[in-house]
């Protein structure tokens, strides 16, 4: 991983706002003007723009930098957004991720470049959120499109963003970072796996790495309702969820504060719920069977293990809504799962997801897995390439999380360490899971405060953090502070002090996850 020598030892620790004061002062300087960047020559690259921003009271001076980047073998090109900071940069390069079918957009660089670094992020080759870029306008699979998704677009925007750094500032950053949560996650994952040079280090939130199964699974609960025949009121599922909580909220963190500390270890029945009144009618015994299989998550026909379910004080809600029509409950699916199993499985826009069986879902998860597990998935455990480039990542997840099964990321981790030794593992990779907390935030938990910062004093000062700083900000104030445990570890009050404070809690061994045998 290159770096000027002079240049990283003159940098400091970063602070919690993902740059020191004393650091940010010490900036350095653009050796060419921004409007030059026009001129750049770089492989495959056109650049559309350069365009001197001023700032304002929150955001530095910046030159804004667009360009396009065509694929050397197919028809793919991708949108490349850089954002340098003028008179602040701290001599460090951040790579930023998008979220769902978002491959990333330029509003993204706006906190990095407040924190001093010179920043980029790509739209992976499509304009927006939705994946109609999976299907040409002949309604056949759009693999450049798919491709630049799944990890090209990544590797061009990391490339080319370097490159514009080193034209302006006339050296190369010192350290290179890549953030990212949910898809972001994932690829900061496979940048490790697909070019483990390029990066220093790499958070990655709430990663779908295991994006196939994941994507596909997610319909599993609306599959469950349809086969049934038993669509399930929306009120039914926030009293199970209420009721989950209530009975194992001292489960792991020993106190009751509205969040299970170890969703592994809750072993609420969800047969207590049978005959319990909500405003839609008690729950029933159909009801608690739905609630129950979406749980165990997706199952073959024969009942063997397909992928994880929804972890104990998660939501249902987002994946397994339904609503009333014509008099009627019916499921109503999450749009991004309509979108893989219309566009990228059955290839067909008009495709009706109602006509999909267990068998027909067990089908279409094994045709996910084929189809997509190289392109899209980032689960390759040998990590040792990462390693020995020298790099560090850092994990973290929600165990509220509705929508990515955090145990699919623990799957992963326990994975490599299978590969590599626990021992190793740890020397450059570390994973975090925060309770009550959701997909990339939110929930009744804290929320890791500033991951980044700790992988900065990973990266660069050698400090492997043990814990992560999290809190709870309620009404702009912080309300609650927890320490984060690294994976198996989890946070747990000593019996005295005050329960809302980190400093009264201490780490103890966990549940580990009962991963299912290959």
């Amino acid at each position: 991983m290159a770096f000027v020598a002079a240049l990283a030892a003159s940098l400091v620790v970063v602070s919690a706002s993902g740059g020191s004061a004393a650091e940010r002062e010490a900036s350095y300087p653009p050796t060419k003007s921004c409007g030059s960047l026009m001129g750049l020559s770089l492989p495959r690259t056109t650049v559309d723009s350069a365009v001197e921003d001023p700032g304002d009271a929150t955001t530095p001076p910046s030159c804004r930098v667009t360009l396009t980047v065509a694929d050397p073998v197919d028809q793919g090109a991708v949108t490349v957004w850089v954002y340098l900071p003028t008179r602040t940069w701290n001599g460090r390069f951040q790579g930023v991720g998008g979220g769902g079918f978002l491959g990333g957009d330029p509003a993204r660089l706006i906190d990095p470049l407040r924190a001093g670094y010179a920043a980029a992020a790509t739209d992976t080759g499509h304009v927006g959120n939705s994946a109609e870029f999976a299907l040409d306008q002949h309604g056949r699979l759009n693999w450049p499109g798919i491709e630049d998704f799944g990890h090209e677009g990544i590797q061009d925007m990391t490339t080319a963003g370097k490159a514009v750094v080193a034209a302006y500032y006339g050296r190369h950053p010192a350290y290179s970072y890549f953030n990212g949560c949910s898809t972001g996650g994932r690829q900061g994952v496979m940048e490790a796996q697909r070019h483990p040079d390029e990066y220093d280090g790499i958070l990655a939130g709430a990663p779908v790495i295991n994006f196939p199964e994941m994507q596909t699974g997610q319909l599993w609960g609306q599959i469950v309702m349809l086969e049934q025949q038993n669509p399930v009121a929306p009120c039914k599922f926030e009293a199970a969820v209420t009721a989950m909580v209530d009975a194992c909220d001292t489960v792991g963190d020993g106190v009751r504060d509205g969040v299970i500390g170890e969703p592994l270890a809750c072993d609420f029945d969800p047969a207590a719920l049978i005959g319990r009144e909500t405003p839609c009618g008690p729950i029933t015994a159909a009801d608690v069977d739905v609630m129950r299989k979406i749980g165990e998550g997706p199952r073959r026909a024969d009942g063997g293990f397909l992928w994880y379910g929804l972890a104990p004080g998660a939501p249902f809600a987002g994946l397994n809504d339904t609503v009333e029509v014509d008099g009627r409950l019916v499921g109503k699916p999450f749009e991004y799962d309509l979108w893989w199993f219309s566009l990228f499985l059955a290839q067909d826009r008009s495709f009706d997801w109602t006509s999909l069986t267990y068998r027909s879902f067990e089908a279409f998860f094994d045709q996910a897995d084929q189809m997509y597990s190289d392109v899209l998935g980032a689960d390759a455990p040998d990590l040792s390439a990462f390693q020995e480039a020298g790099g560090k990542m850092l994990l973290w997840h929600g165990k509220a999380d509705f929508g990515v099964p955090f145990q699919g990321t623990v799957d992963y981790y326990e994975r490599v360490q299978d590969r590599l030794g626990s021992g190793r593992t740890q020397q450059f990779l570390r994973l975090f899971l925060a309770p009550g907390v959701g997909h990339c935030g939110g929930g009744a938990g804290p929320a890791p405060a500033d991951p980044l910062g700790a992988l900065v004093k990973w990266v660069e000062g050698g400090k492997a953090p043990r814990t992560l700083e999290a809190s709870r900000v309620d009404d702009g104030q912080v309300t609650q502070t927890r320490p984060i445990c690294m994976y198996p570890f989890v946070a747990r009050w000593t019996g005295w002090g005050d329960a809302n404070d980190e400093s009264a809690y201490r780490c103890v061994p966990g549940t580990r996850l009962e991963r299912p045998r290959a």
